[in-house]
């Protein structure tokens, strides 16, 4: 059974999201708590939750603060947003924290199941219009190819065989945001794993 967890204060938004999760699985059980404190309560490191989906804009507490005790609890549970407020900020900020996807409420049902099997198969999801976010605020005068300056530095890092962790600690970047440039870079590159971004882009001439 496939237990999950969802924090919403918008019951029309829970009816629709409980009818697209019925299809993610065969067997499928489906809480939901209506703010940060009940989600707190529910989701105490006690009860086993295979996935938790969490809206950001709710009463209760900070959410940044929230999403940090889901982490604390949760540590090798998925924990998804889905939030009708996806400016870069709160996407970047959501994703160091700890998030494994940010899914915009706009998305189809076809796109949130998508996205919950990539995160559920130990992927990242975000929407293509935010996977050229970078954890930093660049004035750059021009690109190189597909990529940003920045995601050009994690990829000639990943050419070095280097670990998210080490590319982290040597960028001064948080190994969340590492996570979210490698994903940019395979979408950019048209690979499916970071071997292939290597070897596309000692091909492209992006890398030496």
């Amino acid at each position: 059974m496939l237990k999950i967890l969802i924090a919403d204060d918008h019951e029309l938004f829970l009816d629709g999201l409980r009818m697209v999760l019925s299809d993610i699985d065969d067997d499928v059980s489906i809480e939901t708590v209506h703010n940060h404190m009940e989600l707190q309560e529910k989701a105490d490191g006690k009860a086993q939750f295979d996935l938790i989906l969490t809206d950001l804009a709710m009463p209760g507490m900070n959410w940044h603060e929230s999403l940090r005790l889901l982490k604390e609890h949760y540590p090798e549970t998925p924990i998804v947003v889905l939030s009708a407020v996806s400016d870069p900020e709160n996407v970047m900020q959501a994703i160091d924290i700890g998030a494994s996807g940010f899914i915009p409420k706009t998305s189809s049902s076809k796109i949130i199941l998508s996205a919950l099997h990539l995160v559920l198969s130990g992927g990242l999801y975000l929407p293509s219009e935010l996977l050229n976010i970078t954890g930093k605020t660049e004035t750059v005068p021009e690109n190189k190819g597909p990529l940003t300056p920045r995601q050009l530095d994690v990829l000639r890092l990943m050419g070095q065989s280097k670990p998210n962790k080490i590319i982290a600690r040597e960028l001064d970047l948080s190994e969340g945001t590492v996570k979210l440039h490698v994903t940019a870079i395979l979408k950019a590159l048209n690979v499916t794993n970071r071997t292939g971004a290597v070897i596309a882009g000692k091909e492209m001439g992006l890398i030496d």
